[in-house]
């Protein structure tokens, strides 16, 4: 039969060391253990043990009976490693209460309940009870030759008979080794068979923790300790005053003998009320004498007014009386005199102040002659201002009756010898408590405040207190030195549509417009106050005056302007004003009905009713019909704007419905500067979309650029890449152009770059930016693409730095993220693909098209060349339907060099515009939070962007046929669950089996015969699960075989859709007079 092990052995083991096993196994033996429960089915002992207060202690076994965790709520099994005392005791008590019992649920046994039961039970009916030992309790109070207080308990016990303990140290030593001690040939104690009431338990509890301390000492400093230690001495135990406090607790509902100094034992009890204290007042010569009654029957037999002896009771008063007792009764017993005496100055100051203390300690009685003189007057106080210097002085009067003192005049109490004013301490102390914390300068009756900072604070501050407290009078001069609070700004702001310019006017109540720059420099110096001219103090944390130096301080509105009657500021400025208008609630600045009509249309372009070109009216989805009315908008007022739509949401369209929408009022072309793998991409575009539109590509050498320069006027586009605008920089200056648009305007989010500086000299009447990522990195680049949408309206660079990014980046200024936040968005707008979702496809497609480099041109030509020659002599010799294999081969060249000659050439060391093109898209759709994947026919063509990944330090997975199909479940669930931003697949070993709905983006470095094996692929990220939209990007060579490639597709999909099977390609359903056209035969 399994049992529960607490055997001595392991609770030894348990322990934390062998006295805490000692101290456990005395408790367990005096009936500390409390609440003795075992839970049947968790295996669990939890149990209540009385030390110096009740503990909770929990011990659980595992199903083999062994002790596997306890815990305790004493500190002490927080301090150190083991079972303490109070776990052992518990652990020990478990042997008589649990040892022959059968752990298990007895709920679940079926034969064997009763037996189980019986075993568990067994123990305790064999136990014989204890008798209970009566204990008599016998305290002694005495002062030694020093002076020093001592207190002493002596115990008597037994049962019927008492027995005295003679040796009180002996006698505990019993009770911790459990062994018999012999008092008389009839009585023997013996702890195993005797026990105490529960209050006589405590006493024993306490004398025991007494004992044990002892004996700790002893065999630490055994040597010396107890030739020096007094606290055991035959019968008597000494108790210092923490054990005392404790003993009286245990007593307070027990009778017990006690000798206090001479006065005999005596039978008494803790008395839990207040002392019976009686005084009396009394005139003798030119003294008055403060007398306690009963004087000397009064003994503390504590520290701090705890505990009494007084008229033969012990008492323990109130906390309030102990309060009350410490700094008086303390005093009058230390003087050895039962009377305090105090003069006639004092006796005034007695009365007011401490006489009503000593009525909440007991009665007082007064003499007759005490009795007439006082008098009882209510205080008038009376404070008189003037003005002193720069700063105030103060003369401070308390009257009582007719009796009037000033505190400052050094003049303590009412010197009438008729009568003894009680007065109002606690008043006067408020009155001059306020004076005091404001810091002025006594001299002589009057007192004196010039610092500016605390002069401020009194008159704001303590100065409304004082006139609650006391009657206040102010001279004319001072009456200038107030604290002002103006009403409100008035003003107004106006559109002037001759000038094309905000003014701005306002006015602050009587405050001089020339004082307002002070008082604005004020506020930011974060100063409490403004003193003006006139002396009065003028308040700086005026919510109101705090939003208009905010507005003036972000408008960098100059100090000099602000006492001109009407402020000029740019049309750019409205929304801001407005904003921080209406949310400081500053009512009082007008704004006109034009400027009202520009804010509410900035911030609600789609309201307005601007015509969309007829072509693109069931073209355009309604997002993007509020794209082209924010361009339209901002242009109507001559402003400008970033738009920073997600990749894929038609940027480039919005752009083109907008110029489409201006070419009949055009005076000028628009100027388009695009990333070199973009530029053609707009071609395309306006081809596309808006083919009357003239486009002009500057592109090529340097003398196909300075041609294409003569025909500028007659384009309505014209279309550049970065690195040619910084070449061809001194001829675009001379240019006007309508309008100028930056695409992936993070070219220039570095101020100091030459793409930044020659973007911002282009001659144009407004200028907008196109990006994905405005803040890539660090909101420098917000200021820098704002420096080219509107030059100024970020302030300069450094002003920039100090007011915004400084702050934001370095300190993470909310208030300065705010304020950046109000400037900048009603002139950026930004859509994600998330917020559109219902005007967008599941699936958008987008061709990409890029040009070759020079170098890459250079062998592509030289190849086709050859290719077409080839092709030619293949047709003639084999005819067409033998020559399908050798001219899939030619083809495979030709697109390898468009994806990278470097597939087809070795050691080629040149560049490729469609990897420059797919850079471009990958960094774009990244840094906005794109997830990819990449799909090439052309493995070699995945290593060449894995060197790039590697390079750039983007995570990303990688398969191909190679792959074992293990690996090909964990890399999807990996990338899937979030893991990478990219997903490297050949066309091939991607394109079944494959769910990859992690990704929103498809990117298809090169065209596949078939475009249904491409759709395949596109749809591993476009399936069931997908939450995203999915954008599908084909990168397309321009003017090359892809092109033409892309172009029969287009034209044969529905042949393609239903003619074409799986194996078969484009090629295999191509007429001889089609590939001839392919290679221009």
């Amino acid at each position: 039969m399994n049992v529960l092990n607490v055997h001595d052995k392991t609770i030894l083991h348990h322990a934390s060391n062998n006295e805490t096993y000692k101290k456990g196994i005395l408790y367990s033996l005096n009936h500390r253990v409390r609440r003795f429960e075992f839970d049947y089915d968790k295996l669990v002992i939890n149990a209540v043990v009385r030390g110096s207060e009740d503990y909770d202690v929990s011990i659980y076994f595992d199903d083999s009976g062994d002790i596997n965790e306890y815990e305790c709520t004493c500190p002490t099994y927080y301090s150190y490693y083991g079972a303490c005392k109070h776990i052992v005791a518990v652990m020990k008590t478990a042997q008589s209460e649990l040892l022959k019992f059968k752990y298990g649920n007895p709920r679940k046994q079926n034969k064997n309940t009763f037996e189980d039961v019986f075993t568990f039970f067994e123990g305790l009916l064999d136990e014989n009870p204890r008798q209970e030992v009566q204990l008599e309790i016998t305290y002694e109070f005495n002062r030694d030759y020093f002076n020093s207080h001592t207190s002493t308990l002596e115990l008597r016990l037994g049962i019927g008979k008492l027995y005295i303990v003679k040796d009180m140290k002996e006698f505990l030593s019993h009770i911790y080794t459990n062994t018999p001690l012999e008092f008389g040939k009839n009585f023997t104690f013996d702890p195993a068979q005797h026990t105490f009431s529960e209050g006589d338990q405590k006493i024993i509890d306490i004398l025991m923790e007494i004992y044990e301390n002892e004996k700790l000492l002893e065999q630490r400093f055994r040597y010396t300790y107890q030739a020096t230690s007094g606290v055991f001495t035959g019968k008597k135990v000494l108790l210092s005053t923490p054990y005392l406090l404790r003993v009286f607790d245990a007593l307070k509902n027990k009778n017990f003998y006690a000798k206090v100094l001479n006065n005999g034992e005596k039978l008494m009890s803790i008395a839990n009320e207040d002392l019976p204290l009686d005084f009396s007042l009394f005139r003798r010569s030119d003294k008055v004498l403060l007398h306690l009654k009963s004087y000397r029957s009064l003994v503390p037999l504590t520290e701090k007014g705890v505990y009494f002896y007084y008229n033969d009771r012990i008492y323990h008063p109130s906390e309030k009386q102990q309060k009350y007792y410490i700094p008086f009764i303390s005093k009058l017993l230390d003087s050895k005199t039962d009377s305090l005496p105090f003069s006639a100055a004092q006796t005034e100051r007695f009365v007011s102040e401490v006489l009503p203390h000593i009525r909440k300690l007991g009665n007082v009685s007064m003499d007759k002659e005490i009795e007439d003189k006082l008098v009882k007057e209510e205080l008038v106080s009376k404070i008189y201002f003037d003005k002193y210097k720069e700063g105030i002085c103060a003369v401070i009067n308390f009257h009582y009756g007719e009796s009037v003192l000033n505190p400052f005049s050094g003049q303590n109490y009412i010197n009438d010898p008729d009568k003894i004013v009680v007065r109002d301490m606690e008043s006067e102390r408020n009155i001059i408590g306020i004076f005091e914390a404001a810091e002025f300068i006594v001299d002589k009756n009057t007192i004196y405040l010039v610092d500016e900072n605390k002069l401020f604070e009194f008159l704001t501050n303590d100065l409304p207190r004082l006139q609650e407290l006391s009657e206040v009078y102010y001279s004319d001069a001072f009456k200038n030195i107030t604290v002002k609070f103006p009403p409100r700004f008035s003003g107004g702001i106006r559109l002037n549509q001759d000038s094309n310019m905000l003014e701005f006017s306002f006015d602050y109540g009587d405050i001089d417009g020339s004082e307002l720059e002070h008082i604005f420099s004020s506020i930011i110096e974060k100063r409490k106050f403004y003193r003006l001219k006139d002396g009065s103090f003028l308040p700086l944390d005026l919510p109101e005056l705090k939003s208009m130096s905010n507005l003036v301080e972000q408008l960098d509105i100059k100090g000099k302007d602000l006492s001109k009657k009407v402020i000029e500021l740019p049309k750019y400025r409205a929304m801001y004003i407005d904003s921080l208008l209406r949310e400081a609630n500053m009512n009082g600045i007008e704004r006109s009905l034009d400027f009202k009509y520009m804010v509410q249309n900035i911030k609600e372009p789609g309201d307005m009713d601007f015509e969309i070109p007829d072509k693109l009216k069931n073209v355009l989805r309604d997002y993007q019909k509020v794209g082209y009315k924010w361009f339209k908008t901002l242009a109507f007022y001559g402003l400008s704007g970033i738009l920073a739509d997600d990749m894929g949401l038609g940027k480039t369209l919005e752009v083109i419905s907008f110029i489409l929408s201006e070419k009949d009022n055009a005076t000028a072309p628009s100027l388009v500067v695009a990333p070199t793998s973009l530029v053609y991409n707009w071609q395309e575009e306006v081809k596309k979309f808006a083919p009357e539109l003239k486009v002009l590509v500057i592109s090529g050498s340097v003398s196909e650029r300075h041609e294409k320069f003569e025909n500028i006027g007659n384009a309505d586009i014209v279309v550049t890449s970065y690195p040619l605008l910084r070449r061809d920089i001194d001829l675009y200056k001379d240019i006007k152009f309508q309008y100028c648009f930056l695409d992936e305007a993070q070219h220039i989010k570095n101020p100091n770059t030459l793409n930044a500086k020659t973007a911002k000299q282009i001659n144009s009447g407004m200028n907008f930016a196109l990006t994905g990522t405005p803040i890539e990195n660090s909101i420098t680049e917000l200021w820098s693409i704002f420096d080219f949408v509107m030059p100024g309206y970020l302030l300069s660079h450094a002003k920039f730095i100090k007011k915004f990014e400084s702050p934001i980046m370095k300190y993470s200024d909310q208030n300065a993220l705010n304020e950046l936040g109000r400037h900048i968005r009603p002139f950026i707008l930004r859509r994600l693909k998330k917020d559109v979702l219902k005007d967008l496809p599941e699936k958008i497609e987008t061709k990409m098209i890029c040009e070759m480099t020079p170098e890459q041109k250079k062998i592509y030509l030289a190849y086709l060349k050859k290719a077409k020659s080839e092709v030619a002599i293949e047709l003639q010799t084999h005819g067409f339907e033998r020559s399908h294999i050798k001219i899939l081969s030619i083809l495979t060249r030709l697109r390898q060099i468009c994806c990278h000659p470097s597939l087809f050439i070795e050691n080629y060391n040149g560049e490729s515009g469609k990897m420059q093109l797919l850079e471009e898209i990958m960094t774009d759709a990244i840094d906005s939070g794109h997830r990819i994947l990449l799909f090439s026919q052309f493995t070699s063509m995945l290593e060449i962007i894995k060197r790039f990944l590697d390079q750039k330090g983007i995570e990303y997975f990688y398969l191909d046929g190679s792959t074992k199909s293990e690996d090909r479940v964990e890399m999807v669930k990996a990338f899937n669950q979030g893991t990478g931003k990219l997903f490297l697949i050949s066309l091939k070993a991607g394109g079944t089996g494959l769910n990859l709905t992690g990704a929103d983006t498809v990117i298809h470095f090169d065209p596949w015969w078939n475009p249904a094996v491409e759709d395949q692929a596109s749809d591993r990220a476009h399936r069931i699960g997908q939450k995203n939209v999915v954008h599908v990007m084909k990168l397309i060579t321009q003017g090359t075989i892809e092109d033409k490639i892309f172009e029969l597709q287009q034209k044969k999909k529905e042949m393609i859709d239903s003619v074409i099977q799986p194996g078969e390609t484009l090629l295999s359903k191509m007429s001889e007079s089609e590939i001839r056209e392919l290679f221009e035969l």
